[in-house]
């Protein structure tokens, strides 16, 4: 399956996503993304950053991240996951061994119902060694 594959058909598809990119590891390359979807470098290289902060307090979790021009306040913070919202609406963003996935989700959707879609993509990637 091709990375726009993976955003088209096992998220966006899923109904619990509206839009959503996979990056590379580093978040130096985009290998796919939703139409309109646009994460600035600077936006994709502060999620990495996170990732890798292993202060008791991130830096994330008191001052929040953007994705897409849009500030979304930390709920979840580790090595693997890092879950944002912003009124109703989120995003969830899960880390591979080799990508990372970014999915926005609507106010209709729940929350939990966005992360099991994104975790169990993530979870198979990691499982076929991506």
């Amino acid at each position: 399956m091709s990375w726009q594959a993976y955003v088209d058909t096992s998220l966006v598809a899923s109904g619990n996503i509206d839009k959503a990119a996979i990056f590379n590891s580093e978040g130096s390359s985009v290998w796919a993304s939703s139409s309109g979807f646009t994460i600035k470098p600077e936006e994709i290289k502060a999620v990495v950053t996170s990732f890798a902060d292993t202060s008791d307090v991130k830096k994330v979790q008191s001052a929040g991240f953007h994705i897409a021009g849009e500030k979304f306040f930390t709920l979840k913070s580790d090595e693997r996951s890092l879950y944002g919202k912003k009124g109703k609406e989120g995003v969830v963003i899960v880390k591979t061994g080799m990508a990372i996935l970014v999915a926005h989700y609507p106010e209709t959707v729940q929350p939990g119902a966005a992360a099991n879609t994104v975790e169990q993509l993530g979870d198979y990637l990691i499982g076929v060694g991506y």
